[in-house]
């Protein structure tokens, strides 16, 4: 909305040129979304609290999360409105990344809804099934992408090359066409959505590494698109090129600052938990940035401590299936952690610091190409 005010009022009204400027926007959309957290989530907790909306905890998990039943839970409902009014307040309404994104992260945050509504209503951790969730989060995503990548939204948005990260963009490109690009973009969404979910079991677990990785990817979302009088920031550093995608860089804001609003209620130990509409949610945001501004291989790095919790999901289903025996004591892997007696906080922490240097070490790959 502001830039739009500025777009069309910047003649009768000379400071809001400031909104034009992409940084600004991108400080206002994640101030706006603390404070809106920061603010509303006393009143929400409250209200799930009235509505009986508690956590339903697995009878085969770690004992001490047995404490943690009825823990209010589906906190990530006002973490999802919180980004999306701070994007509509500081985006820009012409772009397409930015609502191809949110249309995205709505629609994976409807599914988790469905299932934390099913799993309070039941009062078992079933909800929706496995099934059913891949079907909608794959089939949202690749329609999305198949019209995308079918030139229905410009061809200037139609990038279907792959980059390889540590490599110059000019030179390392391979272009894989439009419909194998859109079931691969469709594949790092949906796998980095249920990836963050796999993760979120711990007070604070999964929402530390969200803003590590949002924090990295809107970094270098505005390297992409930003210019500077006809300079593009891209193309000196050898980075992939994608006009527009520093739009992306004031979604990734919003994130950050509705996720350390919701990092104040939820850490250890936690007043309200996620729930998959926050998780689910947040993750398809990620891979969706991650795609949109061409750093879908290098989000294997960026996101590395999530695709470490679901390998080892992968893993230990995969070979108690062929072996009848458990590769770890529990999965996924933070879990394991727990019954080798680490406490709570120690397996949080050391996560958080593993996702910081993973995305230290993706952010070297902007100088080292």
């Amino acid at each position: 909305m502001f830039l739009w005010l500025y777009q069309n009022f910047r003649a009768e009204f000379g400071p809001l040129n400031v909104f034009r400027y992409v940084t600004f926007r991108s400080l206002g959309a994640m101030a706006t979304a603390l404070v809106i957290t920061i603010a509303l989530f006393p009143w929400f907790i409250r209200l799930l609290q009235a509505k009986q909306i508690g956590q339903v905890v697995r009878d085969d998990g770690p004992q001490s999360h047995f404490s943690k039943r009825g823990t209010p839970t589906m906190g990530g409902t006002l973490v999802l409105l919180a980004m999306a009014l701070s994007t509509l307040l500081w985006g820009d309404f012409g772009s397409v990344f930015l609502w191809l994104t949110l249309v995205v992260t709505l629609v994976y945050g409807v599914v988790g809804f469905i299932d934390d509504f099913l799993k309070v209503r039941d009062r078992n951790s079933k909800g929706v099934t496995e099934n059913q969730k891949l079907a909608t989060q794959f089939g949202a995503a690749l329609l999305l992408f198949g019209l995308l990548y079918a030139g229905w939204f410009g061809s200037e948005h139609a990038d279907t090359r792959l980059y390889l990260p540590f490599a110059s963009a000019r030179h390392f490109s391979f272009d894989i066409g439009p419909w194998i690009y859109a079931v691969f973009a469709s594949f790092v969404v949906v796998a980095t959505s249920t990836t963050v979910n796999f993760t979120d079991g711990l007070d604070g677990l999964a929402i530390g590494p969200i803003v590590v990785s949002a924090a990295t990817l809107g970094f270098l979302c505005y390297l992409g698109g930003a210019s500077f009088r006809g300079f593009h920031v891209a193309e000196y550093l050898l980075l992939p090129a994608v006009p527009g995608a520093q739009e992306l860089a004031v979604f990734a804001a919003a994130m950050i600052g509705a996720g350390v609003g919701f990092l104040w209620f939820n850490t250890f130990p936690a007043l309200v938990f996620m729930g998959d509409v926050g998780a689910l949610a947040l993750g398809g945001a990620l891979g969706m940035v991650a795609v949109l501004s061409k750093n879908e291989l290098l989000s294997i790095i960026v996101n590395g401590l999530f695709v470490f919790e679901g390998a080892s999901v992968v893993v230990q289903r995969y070979v108690f299936k062929a072996t009848g025996k458990r590769v770890l004591r529990m999965a996924p892997i933070h879990h394991h952690f727990e019954k080798l007696g680490w406490p709570e906080p120690r397996v949080t922490v050391r996560f958080w610091i593993i996702s910081v240097i993973l995305s230290l070490v993706a952010l070297a790959s902007v100088k080292l190409r």
